[in-house]
């Protein structure tokens, strides 16, 4: 059997490396998606290899994520319960994407992925597979095995020498790509608990930011980002020197209690420091550009809209060509 498993090199990824190949037989491939995680790729590919994977995949899917999914939901004001500008929600989708077009070109009978059965990320990851490749067995781990939290899987890691990113000082779990870092778990499941101020890993504390402003002029072109001051970039260039500038000056903190599409309600910490200065510029330029009717009109598509990829119903998972490092 060939399972190729969408790979991330944290705590749980690792840890069903081994596990998929003790309850499976299997040869199992590793699928990384490059969504403008900060890694060390030939670090993390060595350690898929030392987990046990046969062979590991890295997509570059920055600049698509960038502009397919980043650029139409800041388009739309798309903000989820008046907080969450969606940064899980869009990149799940188009690394199950990549993780069928490996599955398929390596001729694989199964694919895997590290989401849990409480959350949302399951159902992102599920939906996109079978609309692309209904023949293709999903194995979730999570709704399978013994093993009932963080503290359980670090337990196991260790018992198998398979070295991981996080410790129990230190459970939280994070999401990291090019629009945001988001953190859950831990000590912040408990709505009481004020986020230690070591919780932040990009963004400067508001605390610590400077006393001055800076400033900044985004130009726009049909509703896209295309300049910043001045200087005409690339999506992901422009976003990456505005996630710089933003979070020096402690810009994009959101802590939210925020209600899954699964039925529960989940507390995370979320860091999205340029996407925060081009949301809230997009807004000042519908103010300048729609009339009445017109913005408040939008301002109920845009909550839908956000409820649409939150789900996962509307985000878009078309074909192209990307660049492979194998």
């Amino acid at each position: 059997m060939k399972i190729v498993l969408a790979y991330s090199g944290g705590l749980d990824t690792s840890v069903i490396v081994p596990w998929l190949k003790e309850n499976y037989d299997a040869e199992v491939i590793a699928m990384v998606a490059d969504v403008g995680q900060p890694e060390d790729w030939d670090l993390l590919r060595q350690k898929a290899i030392r987990s046990g994977a046969a062979k590991v995949y890295v997509k570059d899917c920055r600049a698509e994520l960038v502009e397919q999914f980043i650029w139409p939901t800041l388009k739309a004001g798309a903000v989820y319960e008046g907080k969450y500008l969606l940064g899980t929600s869009f990149a799940r989708p188009i690394i199950a994407r990549s993780l069928v077009e490996v599955a398929l070109a390596e001729g694989a009978d199964a694919v895997a992925h590290g989401a849990t059965g409480k959350g949302n990320d399951q159902v992102r990851f599920e939906l996109t597979i079978k609309a692309m490749a209904p023949h293709l067995k999903v194995i979730a781990p999570w709704r399978l095995w013994d093993i009932r939290s963080r503290e359980d899987a670090i337990e196991y890691a260790a018992a198998r020498g398979i070295p991981i990113p996080v410790s129990k000082e230190r459970p939280y779990s994070l999401d990291h790509n090019v629009w945001h870092l988001s953190h859950e778990g831990g000590d912040l499941e408990d709505p009481n608990n004020e986020p230690a101020k070591d919780v932040l890993l990009q963004t400067v504390h508001p605390e610590d930011a400077p006393d001055k402003p800076t400033y900044v002029e985004i130009g726009f072109k049909e509703g896209i980002p295309v300049s910043l001051d001045g200087v005409a970039l690339l999506g992901l260039q422009l976003l990456s020197q505005l996630n710089t500038i933003a979070a020096a000056n402690g810009v994009g903190v959101v802590d939210l209690v925020e209600n899954r599409l699964v039925g529960m309600k989940s507390r995370g910490v979320y860091e999205t420091p340029g996407g925060t200065v081009l949301y809230a510029a997009h807004r000042e330029l519908e103010h300048l550009c729609l009339d009445r009717a017109t913005l408040h009109y939008k301002d109920l598509l845009a909550q839908r809209y956000a409820e649409l990829v939150y789900d996962v119903i509307k985000t878009p998972v078309r074909w192209s060509k990307r660049s492979i490092r194998p």
